[in-house]
């Protein structure tokens, strides 16, 4: 593998929800090419997706909307190893999402964010309520199983020469990196309607969004934002020197 390799690259839309989270979203874009489709997949048919990436001899980046670590604060109170193994391991002792946020929150009901959050200005902590089913579905059900895969989950995990690699990905910050904002697009109503065509309006003047017609149509349609969301993680992501933190609490990219 050389640096001139060209990447496929993947924006996943996450979902934590129960039943195995069946409103995924999946947008790809190949060298040279449009985004095509969306897929909609839940998340063992992401995992098989991801898994069948490593078979095919392309160069792979999947940037995924959801939490991968934990704040090493959180880690510390309830007594974990500081190292993101011993994170996944942890999460996944206790059988659930629900489970789980019920033991950090007898321990310490604060909702620290980590070193990333802070840089890349995410909208919420690991453990908040709209978003610890992501973060524990994400590390226990995707994540854990795809390193022992051998692909490697950037910067924390796998093999450094792996041909695919997965990372953090949040389109609030893509936006915001942009210069663009990150709210006013997800709801009914023609406002939202109107922030949607706008984002994509700039998105393909300014920022290199590249998607067929229909794709750019069903995204200008989709109120919950979920489709432009996964669109904009097939842009090339941010390459900022993660800090030493970031091996244990994850990396926006």
């Amino acid at each position: 593998m050389t640096a001139s390799d060209p990447i496929i690259r993947h924006g996943v839309d996450f979902s934590g929800a129960d039943g195995g989270g069946s409103g995924i979203r999946l947008a790809t874009r190949l060298p040279g090419e449009p985004v095509r489709r969306i897929d909609r997949v839940d998340r063992r048919g992401l995992r098989e997706r991801i898994l069948a990436s490593l078979e095919d001899g392309e160069r792979h980046s999947w940037l995924i909307d959801a939490p991968f670590g934990i704040p090493l604060r959180t880690l510390r109170a309830c007594g974990v190893d500081a190292s993101w193994e011993a994170s996944v391991a942890w999460l996944a002792s206790h059988g659930s999402p629900r489970d789980w946020r019920r033991a950090v929150r007898a321990v310490d009901r604060k909702e620290p964010k980590r070193v990333t959050d802070a840089v890349a200005s995410t909208p919420l902590a690991s453990m908040n309520l709209r978003v610890f089913k992501q973060t524990w579905t994400v590390m226990v059900e995707l994540l854990g199983p795809l390193v022992e895969a051998g692909v490697r989950v950037d910067p924390m995990a796998g093999p450094l020469d792996a041909r695919v690699v997965v990372g953090e990905g949040c389109p609030a910050t893509v936006l915001k990196r942009l210069g663009d904002s990150a709210k006013g697009y997800k709801g009914t109503g023609q406002p939202p309607r109107d922030r949607r065509e706008a984002i994509i309006r700039q998105g393909i003047e300014h920022w290199g969004l590249d998607a067929t017609e229909a794709v750019f149509d069903r995204c200008h349609d989709d109120e919950g934002g979920d489709d432009l969301d996964a669109l904009l993680l097939t842009l090339d992501p941010w390459q900022g020197p993660p800090p030493a933190e970031s091996m244990v609490e994850g990396w926006v990219w």
